[in-house]
């Protein structure tokens, strides 16, 4: 084994070509991202992991009923347009508002070095998916904010080798972490500025 980052596949490793965002590899790197709430270790995040999963459990059946439809996010978006329903397009678009929470949430603790989890995820709550939650929902992700870990804890576990070798440098996992959370940054804005000029999210 090795430290978290270096058993997952990195969103700066996801093919962006002039037709788009790579489906699978996106995914792939997207689970890789749902396993980081493991490191938070907390009952309460469960609640976002379970609708991070939900949502790319629905891109990859689109991928996998249509492949060469779906090679790209954006046409996997273009090819379900016509369709009466479109759960992928909308399980896209509410897996980008998740990513975009845990994005933010990191960015934020990764430039304020002394701030704990709680805070740089409740900042980043509140610019990304609170306007999109009704009141119980708000009530569970403020639960949710109170239960995170100390930061030290966090960042022991993310730089930590699973079976006991040397766990990386806090250089070496800033480096990497910056690096994942800058190629997310990228594909999240990219996407999600798709959606508005062609209007796909309306409806959801």
């Amino acid at each position: 084994m090795a430290p978290y980052l270096e058993t997952v596949k990195s969103f700066a490793d996801v093919p962006i070509t002039d037709a788009g965002v790579d489906t699978l590899a996106f995914l792939e790197a997207a689970d890789g991202l749902v396993g980081l709430f493991d490191l938070l270790g907390s009952a309460a995040f469960s609640v976002v992991q379970n609708d991070l999963k939900g949502n790319i459990a629905k891109v990859r059946a689109r991928y996998h009923a249509v492949p060469s439809l779906s090679v790209t996010l954006e046409e996997l978006v273009e090819n379900e347009k016509t369709e009466k329903k479109r759960t992928a397009t909308e399980g896209l678009l509410w897996l980008l508002r998740g990513l975009s929470f845990t994005c933010k949430a990191l960015q934020n603790s990764q430039a304020n070095k002394t701030e704990e989890l709680a805070a740089a995820f409740t900042k980043s709550y509140e610019g990304t998916l609170k306007k999109f939650h009704n009141f119980v929902v708000k009530g569970i992700f403020a639960v949710a904010m109170k239960a995170c870990p100390y930061r030290s804890d966090f960042y022991n576990k993310l730089a930590a080798d699973p079976s006991g070798g040397q766990p990386a440098s806090q250089e070496k996992l800033d480096q990497e972490l910056d690096r994942w959370l800058a190629a997310l940054d990228v594909i999240v804005t990219r996407v999600e500025a798709f959606y508005e000029k062609g209007g796909y999210g309306k409806g959801f």
